[in-house]
C-alpha cells in the first residue's frame, strides 16, 4: 500500500501499553494504528489496523523495547519510506524540557535523570525512543513533552511551601501533565467558539484514567491540579489524587508497609477503584451505581465531586470563566459525570443543556449547557495530531 509522503510516526510507550499511529499532520489522517496491552506481560497482545484490516503481531519479547522493535517491523517497506520523523509522547521533562526536542544522545542522557520524577512512566517513554531509533535510524526522532505546556505557569502556582533548597538543588515543584492535551484542547475549543485565543479564559477537564485540570488564559497554562508527579490532583482510576501528606507515614505504621509499599497502593490501587472496590472502569461503575451498588455511587459521586473542586479552585487563576471543557475518555463519554460535574458548578451560571449533554454535544458544536458564558462544551482531544505537528515543526 503506498502512502503520501509527508507522514509522522507517532509512539506512545506507556507503562503497560505501547500505542503507534502513521500520522498526516496536516489532516490529522490516521493510515496504520497499533496498540498493545499489557505490555512486559505473558498476556502481551499487539494488534496493527489499516482502515478495518486488522492483524495479531506476533513478538518474542514482551518488554516495551521488544513490542516497539515488532510494530515497526510489522509495517511494510512503503510505509517505512513515507515517514519523514517520528514524535514521541514522553509524560515527564522535569525542569530540563519545557518545549519538545530532537533527540539526540545527550537529550536523553538528561531524559534519564527525569525518571524519578515519573517512575511508571518514563522509563517506558526512554524505552520506546530508543527501540524506535534502533529500527528507524536514518530518520530524526522528537520528543514531546506532557510537562512542557505547563511551564508558563507563574510562580505562585509551580512552588510548593518547602525549603527554597529543595526547589534549587532537586527540583522540587509542580510541573503538571497532560499538558499535550491540554494545548489541543485550547486551540480547537477556540476554534469551535470562533474566537481567537486571546482573552479567552477556559478550564479543561482531561478525564480518564489518569485525570488533570488546567486554567489556561491566552493559550498558557496559568496552574493545573497535578503537581510534581502524575499522583497529585483529582481522583483517578487507580490514583488516590491529593491526600494529606501525613497519610504515607501513618499508613506505614499502620499497615507495616515500607514508603514504596504505600505510594505503590496510592499509585495503583486507589482512586475509583480503591473507593468501590470493584473497578477503575467508569462506564462499570456508573452501572453498578444504578444497580444499586453504595460502593459504586459513592466513587462516582467522590469522582465528580473533586472534579468539580478542582474546577472551582482553578478560576482563581483565571478571574473568570468562558468555557469549561469536557475530554478524556471519561469526559467525552460519560454524559452522567459532566451532568454532575455540571450539577456541583451550577453557581458559575453554568446550566446542563440535558438533550445536547445526551449526544455528547454531536449537533451543537460540542455545546452542552445553556446560555453563551460560560459555555460547556465536549471537546475530544488529540494528542497524537499535537505530537505530529510538533515533530514536523522541528524536522522540516
Amino acid at each position: 500500500m503506498l502512502i503520501d509522503p509527508q507522514q509522522v510516526l507517532v509512539v506512545n510507550s506507556g507503562s503497560s501499553s505501547v500505542k503507534l499511529a502513521v500520522v498526516d499532520p496536516s489532516t490529522g489522517e490516521r493510515t496504520v494504528t497499533a496498540l498493545a496491552d499489557k505490555v512486559g506481560s505473558e498476556g502481551t497482545t499487539v494488534v496493527l489496523r489499516r482502515g478495518q484490516d486488522e492483524e495479531a503481531v506476533g513478538t518474542a519479547d514482551p518488554s516495551h523495547r521488544g513490542v516497539v522493535a515488532a510494530l515497526l517491523s510489522a509495517l511494510s517497506t512503503e510505509e517505512r519510506r513515507g515517514l519523514t520523523a517520528v514524535g514521541h509522547r514522553v509524560v515527564h521533562g522535569g525542569p530540563w524540557f519545557t518545549e519538545s526536542v530532537v533527540v539526540d544522545d545527550g537529550m536523553l542522557s538528561t531524559l534519564r535523570d527525569v525518571v524519578e520524577l515519573a517512575p511508571l512512566h518514563v522509563p517506558a517513554n526512554l524505552a520506546g525512543i530508543e527501540a524506535a531509533r534502533e529500527q528507524l535510524p536514518e530518520i530524526e526522532h522528537v520528543a514531546v513533552f506532557d510537562t512542557a505546556f505547563h511551564a508558563t505557569m507563574p510562580p505562585v502556582a509551580q512552588r510548593y511551601a518547602v525549603p527554597q533548597a529543595w526547589y534549587d538543588e532537586h527540583h522540587v515543584r509542580r510541573y503538571g501533565a497532560h499538558g499535550t492535551s491540554h494545548r489541543y484542547l485550547a486551540g480547537r475549543t477556540a476554534e469551535l467558539l470562533g474566537r481567537s485565543t486571546e482573552g479567552l479564559r477556559m478550564v479543561t477537564l482531561h478525564l480518564g484514567n489518569g485525570c488533570s485540570a488546567a486554567a489556561i488564559l491566552d493559550d498558557r497554562s496559568m496552574d493545573t491540579t497535578m503537581g510534581l508527579t502524575p499522583l497529585e490532583g483529582l481522583v483517578m482510576g487507580t490514583r488516590s489524587g491529593d491526600v494529606d501528606a501525613n497519610l504515607v507515614g501513618y499508613a506505614a505504621r499502620r499497615l507495616g508497609l515500607d514508603l514504596d509499599g504505600v505510594l505503590e497502593v496510592l499509585n495503583s490501587e486507589s482512586g475509583l477503584l480503591g473507593l468501590s472496590g470493584l473497578s477503575n472502569d467508569m462506564r462499570r461503575l456508573t452501572e453498578a451505581a444504578a444497580g444499586g451498588s453504595a460502593s459504586a455511587r459513592l466513587a462516582v459521586d467522590v469522582f465528580c465531586y473533586r472534579a468539580a473542586k478542582g474546577v472551582a479552585g482553578l478560576l482563581v487563576a483565571l478571574g473568570g470563566l468562558d468555557a469549561l471543557v469536557f475530554s478524556g475518555g471519561i469526559g467525552e463519554h460519560s454524559v452522567e459525570v459532566r451532568s454532575l460535574v455540571l450539577g456541583h458548578l451550577a453557581f458559575l451560571g453554568l446550566a446542563e443543556d440535558e438533550a445536547a449533554n445526551g449526544e455528547h454535544g454531536a449537533s451543537t458544536g460540542g455545546r452542552i449547557s445553556t446560555g453563551d458564558r460560560p459555555v460547556a462544551m465536549v471537546v475530544p482531544t488529540d494528542e497524537e495530531l499535537v505530537i505530529a505537528r510538533d515533530t514536523v515543526a522541528l524536522t522540516a
